[in-house]
């Protein structure tokens, strides 16, 4: 069985301009003891989202010393996620330094063979766990004239390529806070199954038909464009959700 990922891609010219979260095929999943966390992707937004299965969460933050996400991008995170999740058990976060091999760009299984090592926090009895990579190095696809922000990948994993994230805040004039948030955020969106990612969502017809699984709507957090340096350098805020796409959150238990 093959599943998708979604990673969110912006064009160099003449602004960075996010074109799409593609669709890969990932490697096929064997019998695992953390099979819980290798599921497809967008396949546990109801146990994210709602108190059903799982009442509370952990989210682990990896990077390498000096790959750290800003403090403020983590405090926000964790504001984002009480907002939305109906966790009555809280929401705890776990930050693990590791080394990483000197790379100079990452592909998706070199990543999930780096959390299959790295990873500490797995889902476990009425505790359902997150695992956030800050990574090193760009994405392996990055060409001169695109490159790779993050990507959701399974149902609990998450690459934000947070060299290529410096380098856009460097070159830009972005502010790497709203940078880092934004990303982040839209990636967890799609961990949420937004936008119609399982074909649930109740209010199917804010999907955008020129850009599958992303919202229609160009003020949103999942619109395709959210995280476009035109659109940061307009807004210099963190896009938010719109209410349709809160709407189908709170349709699969969330707030």
């Amino acid at each position: 069985m093959k599943f998708p990922y979604y990673k969110l891609l912006i064009l160099l010219f003449p602004f960075l301009v996010l074109t799409s979260c593609k669709n890969d095929d990932t490697e096929e999943i064997v019998t695992d003891p953390h099979a819980e966390n290798l599921k497809p992707l967008g396949t546990s937004a109801e146990d994210i989202l709602s108190n059903d299965t799982y009442t509370s969460l952990t989210v682990e933050f990896a990077y390498s010393n000096e790959y750290r996400p800003l403090q403020e991008t983590i405090d926000n995170f964790r504001d984002f996620l009480n907002a939305r999740l109906n966790k009555p058990g809280g929401i705890t976060f776990v930050e693990t330094v590791i080394i990483t091999p000197l790379e100079s760009n990452y592909t998706i299984s070199e990543i999930k063979e780096l959390e299959a090592e790295k990873r500490t926090k797995y889902t476990s009895g009425n505790n359902i766990a997150l695992f956030i990579f800050f990574a090193n190095a760009n994405f392996q696809n990055d060409t001169n004239s695109s490159v790779t922000l993050g990507t959701a990948y399974l149902n609990t994993s998450i690459v934000i390529f947070e060299k290529t994230l410096r380098e856009i805040s460097d070159t830009q004039g972005i502010d790497l806070f709203i940078l880092e948030a934004s990303t982040l955020q839209h990636e967890f969106g799609h961990i949420l199954a937004l936008v119609n990612l399982l074909n649930d969502d109740i209010h199917q017809v804010h999907e955008d038909p020129l850009h599958e699984h992303h919202c229609v709507v160009e003020e949103c957090l999942m619109y395709f464009e959210s995280t476009s340096t035109r659109s940061l350098l307009k807004s210099r805020s963190i896009p938010e959700l719109d209410p349709l796409c809160i709407a189908d959150l709170q349709a699969k238990g969330g707030i």
